[in-house]
């Protein structure tokens, strides 16, 4: 009994510690995009979107310098692809989302190895 107290209370500790790495901000992005990407897009830290070809946001940085999607996204986000609505964030909205995008991105890939 005492063992699943135990683990039920460190599962909650878990929990809380992951419900607190986010900031503020970074939480209002990551709902921003919840309501409006997820459909689609990976948004987070680990997980496929249910469209393939849609880039995974954890990952954007290694195409795009995550501050030049700025005025992007106030000015509107458009795509060739058909699926894809266009958006057009408030200046708050843009902070918060480059905040949570900020905040998730995969370190780059380690350099090859080069040989002497």
């Amino acid at each position: 009994m005492r063992w699943v107290v135990g683990t039920a209370f460190a599962a909650a500790l878990a929990s809380a510690a992951l419900a607190q790495e986010f900031t503020p901000q970074e939480r209002r992005g990551e709902a921003l995009l919840a309501r409006l990407c997820a459909g689609c897009h990976a948004i987070g830290r680990t997980g496929v979107g249910a469209h393939p070809e849609a880039p995974l946001f954890r990952a954007l940085s290694r195409r795009y310098k995550i501050e030049a999607l700025e005025e992007a996204l106030a000015e509107g986000l458009t795509s060739g692809h058909p699926d894809m609505p266009d958006f057009q964030f408030s200046a708050e909205e843009v902070g918060d989302v480059i905040a949570y995008l900020n905040a998730i991105q995969e370190p780059p890939p380690p350099a090859p190895l080069q040989r002497r």
